[in-house]
């Protein structure tokens, strides 16, 4: 991503944009940029890294397989990832392979899984011969396939989690499969502040959350599993809480589970960021004239003329339900069916009274005796 410092002089860039907002980032590698532009706007983040990239257990064997790629010169290197490349050389420099394994992939068609890992190879003094349609593990074999793999020996960057359906492929078509696995995908070793943005998510006190990897999705839904709050969860994605994914390989699980992502058209860090600010910004901001001045309803914060004020999570959606019916009416009994913890009249009128204890004017709801309750439009 380029430098998020000196966006703060583009077109268009205001340290209000997302007041009032709450996102949550699940990221580990790279999160204090994401995180320091969504601050420079304005939004309060929680940061629950769902899963973790970590170097191998053992460089024996990443060294053991470099010297094996070394010795079998392949045909084709598969790179999938930036992150992946940079971290190969690097081991194969300290085990003094270096040179040896750029020497073999200067006579090896190199083909990149994207722009990113077109970087590191070429940062690594090599050329590459194309890349994939789709910026796809998947679209890059695709590719390999077309062109005929048969009796070809293929070398492939491995990344995270092992994606053994794609080698399968290739070795179905006829090729001899060499892989090399510079990192893996870890689960975090604090798992409390995943549990913490999950508990944000069910309750709608996040507004965004983003996702820049396939594994954090699954992660975080395990997550939401083991503490018995997966539907909930996928019911908050579903209504109030936008899923926010860097591209297609990342909103994948997504859609898998019903949740339909906001997606940047190119797949960068930048165009996540910009396209999150957007969205929020066109989608999630509630104005209404009242009659106490125009109400405007940020995430989570009330703004009315210069006075705002923080929701609580039950506060907040009662106020959202109020906001989206304009002044018109709305009975206890509609209030209850759209907040499930109240079970009776009476958890309602509390409910109410703890809003307007919260709001910047307690008269912005109104009662309507022996009616409920609306905004007093």
């Amino acid at each position: 991503m380029a430098d998020t410092g000196s966006e703060t002089n583009l077109p268009g860039f205001r340290a209000d944009q997302l007041d009032g907002f709450r996102i949550g980032v699940t990221s580990d590698r790279r999160s204090e940029d994401l995180i320091a532009a969504f601050e420079r706007r304005g939004a309060e983040v929680l940061h629950a890294p769902a899963i973790r990239i970590a170097a191998t257990e053992s460089d024996a064997k990443l060294t053991a397989d470099t010297a094996a790629i070394i010795a079998a010169k392949p045909d084709v290197l598969l790179a999938t990832t930036s992150y992946g490349i940079r971290r190969w050389f690097e081991a194969a420099d300290a085990a003094g392979l270096g040179h040896a394994i750029t020497e073999t992939l200067e006579q090896t068609r190199i083909l990149v899984r994207g722009p990113k890992a077109r970087g590191a190879v070429r940062a690594g003094g090599l050329d590459d011969s194309g890349m994939s349609d789709e910026e796809t593990t998947k679209s890059l074999v695709d590719r390999v396939l077309s062109e005929g793999a048969r009796g070809a020996t293929i070398a492939v960057q491995l990344h995270g989690f092992t994606d053994g359906t794609q080698l399968d492929r290739l070795r179905a078509a006829g090729a001899t499969v060499l892989t090399v696995e510079p990192y893996r995908w870890l689960m975090p070793e604090d798992s409390s502040r995943v549990l913490r943005l999950v508990d944000a998510i069910c309750t709608g006190s996040v507004d965004a959350v983003t996702f820049t990897s396939a594994p954090a999705v699954d992660a975080l839904f395990n997550a939401a599993d083991g503490a018995g709050k997966l539907d909930a969860l996928l019911d908050a994605f579903t209504e109030t809480v936008v899923a926010a994914a860097v591209g297609p390989v990342t909103a994948a699980p997504l859609r898998l589970a019903g949740i339909e992502p906001i997606q940047p058209d190119r797949y960068r860090m930048g165009a996540l960021i910009r396209m999150v600010c957007e969205h929020l910004e066109d989608h999630r901001i509630v104005r209404l004239a009242t009659r106490h001045g125009e109400v405007e309803l940020r995430g989570r914060v009330v703004v009315l003329g210069d006075r705002r004020a923080s929701l609580a999570p039950t506060s907040l959606t009662l106020f959202r339900i109020l906001l989206a019916a304009r002044g018109s009416v709305l009975s206890r009994a509609e209030l209850t069916a759209s907040l499930p913890e109240m079970q009776d009249d009476h958890a309602v009128d509390v409910a109410i009274s703890r809003l307007r204890q919260s709001l910047p004017v307690a008269g912005l709801v109104t009662t309507v005796i022996k009616r409920g309750y609306r905004i007093d439009v």
